[in-house]
């Protein structure tokens, strides 16, 4: 294909991408006014990112083994179309409940979303051309994270919107990405394989990681982390875990292949990708809650003070990809990523209330270079070292643990804040001689406007506080995920697109059949 093929192919995926970002970004911002609105806690500020986080992470497997079984633009246009019914759920959400159900709805559309994307592109475009097109990749997320936090503020500012308008902004999009899908995504008609998806792993993955989940949001709040609930959620969840992992190694089609790790590269990205998910989701997921609580920012310059992040992470994703396309080397931007993303969360954890924004805004830029080399390289590193047959599964596998690490990640760094803020709020409003206790005392997100001026100083200090101590818990795994690439193996990049590789394999395995059938 040429590359202005390639382009007008990938308009519909990058438009589809657009929204799935969009989905998370735009909000974020509205997220504290949201959850003092509907008169929620702190778990539930948790649980409304985590709920899609835990949807596209359970949902992405399954997506994979659908591509191989069903076309895969019309696998894509289904998952916009989830996205759709679960974003109008979440704007009419009238109580915390329906509004992470809804959540869910818009997490299992992402999740094909983020499967089907990269299945595709990699079937398209050969790994050393790819470099190039995931700097675009890296543009439409770095424009979809700008303008989300952007959008979101001014719409929680603007009386006559409101948050709700939050959710129905991406509406239109998703439906222009399903008929740009429609007109620009011709893929050629492949013999599919027979595929049995395996439901009972499905379900035995999600129902244990929902019970691990469940009790790191809880712990600590509605019950003592050394009680019997603790005693029984962990055991459930590891038991749940461990039996999934018998019934993986059994299953004819499993839904996260246990095979696919004897490939050194897909195992050590894989990792990587799962530290990387809890650093980067787990870290930055409350940024937005600082700036707003602790900063006493609005939603929308919450919004703009995201973008030296945003930005790093453009310039580098964009860089990187088109020196890898132009060198085919690619493994010292993995390695470099990982140094400098675990720089850039170890420097966000001596932020505070006093913290300066230049000093602020060069730490997040540290930050958005290190996640721009890092993340999405980690994807072609694994794409290029595996068969053509198998680019779904690796893709799905690593988007899989990735998604993973930034559920648990948001879960248990969501937990500590919540204990954090009790505590330093507990620890100022004691040494004042003042009884603590109800919002202010952190078991809720507070109203910021409504507190008076000495509660307001002591919770401002608590926030900053529990955040900067967030990114100080985030910074080993970074660390973990440098010492992952560090073992890595650096191939030369294939030159041949997943789609001419399948038919060269598939020829490859007909030959010795064809010549059987005609010895016999």
């Amino acid at each position: 294909m040429s590359d202005r093929q390639i382009l007008q192919a990938m308009s519909g995926l990058m438009a589809g991408m657009f929204v799935a970002i969009l989905a998370g970004t735009v909000v974020s911002n509205a997220l504290p006014r949201i959850i003092a609105d509907l008169g929620a806690s702190q778990s539930s500020y948790t649980w409304v990112v985590t709920a899609e986080l835990l949807a596209m992470t359970a949902t992405v497997p399954l997506w994979g083994k659908l591509s191989d079984l069903y076309d895969q633009k019309l696998l894509l246009q289904l998952s916009l179309g989830m996205f759709v019914v679960g974003s109008l759920l979440a704007g009419f959400s009238h109580e915390v409940g329906l509004l992470i159900f809804s959540r869910v709805a818009q997490g299992i559309g992402a999740g094909g979303l983020t499967a089907l994307a990269q299945v595709v592109m990699a079937a398209i475009i050969p790994p050393r051309r790819l470099g190039k097109y995931s700097g675009i990749f890296g543009a439409v997320f770095a424009v979809g994270t700008v303008a989300g936090p952007l959008i979101g503020g001014v719409l929680v500012d603007t009386s006559w919107l409101g948050w709700r308008w939050c959710f129905f902004i991406g509406v239109p999009f998703a439906l222009l990405a399903i008929v740009l899908l429609q007109r620009t995504l011709k893929l050629p008609a492949v013999a599919r394989r027979e595929v049995r998806i395996d439901f009972l792993g499905a379900f035995l993955i999600v129902a244990g990681v929902c019970a691990l989940l469940i009790w790191v949001s809880l712990a600590g709040n509605r019950f003592d982390w050394a009680s019997w609930q603790t005693a029984a959620l962990t055991g459930t969840g590891v038991v749940l875990l461990a039996v999934a992992v018998l019934v993986e190694s059994r299953a004819a089609e499993p839904v996260v292949p246990l095979d696919i790790f004897r490939n050194r590269t897909v195992t050590l990205t894989t990792v990587a990708s799962l530290f990387v998910g809890v650093a980067m989701f787990g870290g930055t997921v409350f940024l937005s809650q600082y700036f707003q609580v602790s900063l006493g920012k609005s939603a929308t310059v919450a919004g703009l003070m995201s973008l030296p992040m945003v930005l790093g992470l453009l310039v580098s994703s964009t860089v990187a990809g088109q020196i890898i396309s132009a060198t085919g080397r690619w493994k010292a931007y993995l390695v470099a990523g990982a140094a400098v993303m675990a720089v850039g969360l170890a420097l966000l954890s001596t932020i505070g209330t006093g913290t300066h924004f230049a000093l602020l805004s060069l730490y997040m830029a540290v930050l958005g270079i290190g996640v721009g080399m890092l993340m999405q390289n980690l994807v072609l590193a694994a794409q290029n070292d595996v068969p053509a047959a198998e680019l779904g599964a690796a893709t799905s596998v690593l988007s899989f643990f990735r998604s993973m690490g930034g559920t648990i990640g948001t879960s248990v760094l969501g937990a500590i804040l919540a204990n954090r803020v009790t505590d330093e709020i507990s620890k100022s409003v004691a040494e004042a001689g003042a009884p603590a206790g109800g919002q202010a005392a952190g078991h809720g997100v507070p109203d910021m406007a409504t507190l008076p001026a000495p509660m307001r100083a002591v919770v401002e200090h608590a926030y900053g506080v529990a955040t900067a101590d967030l990114f100080l818990v985030a910074t080993p795994f970074a660390l973990l995920a440098l010492l992952a690439v560090l073992f890595v193996k650096e191939k030369p990049l294939k030159t041949t697109s997943g789609m001419e590789r399948l038919v060269e394999e598939s020829a490859t395995a007909a030959s010795p059949r064809e010549a059987a059938g005609q010895a016999g």
